[in-house]
């Protein structure tokens, strides 16, 4: 199957990235159907379990948006489970060195690319001889997240590791990693500065900048600046959001 994130990023064209903390197929399902171009499972600061990550996908696969993970962490066996469950995208938190990034690479591709083992249990039939296996190595997309202080001092090294597709920021990590007030729509100066160094490294090499964004207006401005995959908070927020202002509408 095609990865539409991926054409969309050979087109030119940024994507506008969906976010889900609830573990449940039904919200995932509703949620999903808003248009967002893909749709990720957060599996690490969300309140989902692997179970719960499959009915997402799904609730998911009735919609046309890609399904992706946020993984917990760097770790083999997490990250074949998602890609067995459908994923075909993976969002690795705290990559902070090309070794984890190779590392990153290693455990989602097939060999001879990477280690990761055969069977796709929901992506593709197990065993078979069937198309699913000839092609993840090509349509996966892999991410790792850049939110330290540290992984900005490597980026150059991290960016040049082959089979990285794109990279995630995560503004409050990077923000409380230069000892700044952790959160999401930054108008620090020292951090756009470093967000504009991002979009020109992952510029030259052809790879795609990320970012997580708190509201639709400030995602739009990322966009402009050039980052091609934006999330808007997550379905809990947008929901909470949606509600507060409901009640204070009915309430005059």
């Amino acid at each position: 199957m095609a990865n539409k994130v991926k054409e969309a990023w050979k087109a030119g064209k940024a994507v506008v990235n969906g976010w889900l903390a609830i573990p449940n197929a039904f919200s995932a399902e509703m949620y999903s159907k808003a248009g967002w171009d893909s749709v990720t499972v957060d599996m690490q600061h969300g309140v989902q379990d692997y179970l719960s990550c499959v009915a997402c996908f799904q609730g998911i696969q009735l919609s046309p948006a890609t399904p992706m993970v946020r993984v917990p962490w760097n770790e083999p066996g997490i990250v074949g489970k998602v890609l067995d469950a459908g994923a075909m995208g993976v969002i690795c938190p705290m990559v902070n060195t090309a070794a984890e990034a190779r590392a990153l690479v290693q455990y989602s591709k097939y060999p001879p690319a990477g280690t990761r083992s055969n069977g796709p249990i929901r992506a593709g039939a197990y065993g078979s001889s069937g198309n699913y296996q000839k092609t993840a190595n090509d349509e996966i997309l892999v991410i790792p997240m850049i939110e330290t202080k540290t992984a900005i001092e490597n980026i150059r090294e991290i960016l040049d590791v082959p089979g990285i597709d794109g990279i995630y920021v995560g503004p409050s990590d990077l923000s409380f990693s230069y000892g700044k007030e952790p959160k999401l729509d930054v108008e620090d100066p020292e951090i756009l500065a470093i967000y504009d160094m991002l979009l020109a490294e992952t510029g030259k090499r052809g790879i795609a900048a990320g970012l997580h964004n708190g509201s639709p207006a400030y995602a739009n401005k990322m966009i402009q600046k050039g980052f091609k995959l934006v999330t808007i908070a997550n379905e809990v927020g947008l929901m909470v959001q949606a509600a507060t202002a409901a009640v204070k509408v009915a309430r005059g």
